[in-house]
């Protein structure tokens, strides 16, 4: 799942190498915390929050394939 974030959002941002996954596995849910660039963060959330939506949809399909729960959070 984190590569797959970090995938998603270095195509999406002007500087790729500032891109950071952490993730935090808790109990039965995994969290991925995305750290960008601040210039680099409204393309990340996207108007109205719709490319940070359509990236948690992604994760989560993904996710189900493999029974696990996970958040992404943008930092």
């Amino acid at each position: 799942m984190k590569e797959l974030v970090e995938v998603i959002a270095r195509a999406l941002v002007d500087n790729p190498d500032q891109v950071v996954v952490t993730e935090t596995v808790k109990e039965d849910e995994i969290i991925l915390e995305l750290t960008v660039a601040p210039s680099d963060m409204g393309k990340v959330i996207g108007k109205q929050g719709r490319i940070a939506k359509a990236i948690r949809s992604v994760v989560k399909a993904a996710a189900s394939k493999e029974d696990k729960k996970v958040t992404v959070e943008i930092q």
